[in-house]
Formats: C-alpha cells, sequence, structure tokens
C-alpha cells in the first residue's frame, strides 16, 4: 500500500508571537513582560533589588561617560529575513544608535509596541535565577540579529562578560573578569566597574 503526499497544510499557520505576548500578559494576574526567544516565550522572574539597582548603576556608568543613548525596559523585535519575527527581547540595558525616527515609531506601532533591533549598539543582561537564558539563548539571539556588543553579568556564576564582533550569528570576541573587577568594553564605550553585583 502506497501512500500520498500530503499536499495541504496539517495546521493552522501559527500565532504571530507578538500576538501571543500579549495574550499571555493579559491572562497573567501578576504584571510581566514575556519575550520570545528562539521560538519559545520566556517569562523573566521578578528581579530583586541587587539585579535592579546594579542594572540602573550600570546604565548611570554610560551616562557618566557620554553615552546619551542609553536606556532601560524598552523592547526589541528580531526578524528573520523574511519579515517574520525571529525573537522579541527586553534588555536589562541598552545602548541605542539613534534616537527613534518617525519611521522607528511607525515600526513600533505596526509590530505592538516592539521597536527594530538595529536601533541598538549594544545591549547588557543581569542573570536572575533564569540565568541559563541570558547565558545561552539571548546570547545567541544578539549574536544573531547582530547587536555588536552584549555584556553579560553572570551572578550566579559571579562573571561580568563581553561578547562583541557577531560574525555569521556568533560572537567572535569575549572578555570575561570576576564579579567586582573592571570589565573594559570596545572603544568607544566606558571600563565597566562591577562592584555592584559583589554582595
Amino acid at each position: 500500500m502506497s501512500t500520498a503526499p500530503i499536499l495541504e497544510p496539517v495546521m493552522e499557520p501559527q500565532q504571530d508571537p507578538i500576538d501571543l505576548l500579549i495574550a499571555i500578559e493579559e491572562a497573567s494576574q501578576a504584571p510581566i513582560r514575556p519575550e520570545y526567544i528562539e521560538g519559545a516565550v520566556s517569562v523573566p522572574p521578578q528581579p530583586n533589588d541587587q539585579h535592579n539597582d546594579g542594572a540602573f548603576e550600570l546604565s548611570y556608568q554610560f551616562r557618566v561617560a557620554g553615552i546619551r543613548l542609553v536606556g532601560m525596559n524598552n523592547g526589541y523585535r528580531a526578524a528573520h529575513k523574511d519579515g517574520s519575527t525571529m525573537a522579541l527581547v527586553i534588555p536589562d540595558f541598552y545602548v541605542r544608535r539613534r534616537r527613534p525616527s518617525d519611521l522607528d515609531e511607525s515600526y513600533r506601532r505596526a509590530h505592538k509596541g516592539w521597536y527594530p533591533i538595529d536601533m541598538v549598539a549594544l545591549v547588557g543582561e543581569v542573570t536572575s535565577s533564569n540565568h541559563e537564558t541570558d547565558t545561552g539563548p539571548k546570547l545567541r539571539t544578539y549574536a544573531a540579529a547582530d547587536v555588536p556588543v552584549y555584556v553579560l553579568i553572570d551572578r550566579h556564576a559571579k562573571k561580568a562578560t563581553c561578547h562583541s564582533v557577531p560574525v555569521d550569528g556568533h560572537y567572535t570576541t569575549r572578555t570575561e573578569v570576576d564579579l567586582g573587577r573592571p570589565l573594559p568594553l570596545p572603544e568607544p564605550y566606558p571600563t565597566l566597574d562591577t562592584a555592584p553585583f559583589v554582595d
């Protein structure tokens, strides 16, 4: 007995990840800000005070060094070559290439609150209890999206790492120090003081 190939779609088209995250946010009784990374929804745990204080401190260090386009809390969308959503991420801190233009704001409206990821030149993450997300999927996602610099404060491993120079979806340069030590970043960024993350 032979079987003919199935020519009809077996499943309905997948739900847009943006709409999926909106539905999850609306269903949650607690305030959450889910992300979409490597084809899966990630709901970060509520950050503690050391996480938030440290992320703010790093943002402040950029400001003091004259880097004015540093920020926190914006969501960014990375797209596949076909235009479909590859990732929806909310870095703990970031440095933008530019202030949002009219085109960027139109993109944000069209994508229900998510800016284009090409606006950012540097992203930073501070690990929480879900440290594997920041050290694995987010690392790969930022590299695949060609974000030039990824700063990772890994409180679990007690390390601070700067990944830079993405090529073919992988970072080719890595600088790592123990938390509490200065973390050098590529020009034009300052060396970061990681002491706020030492207990």
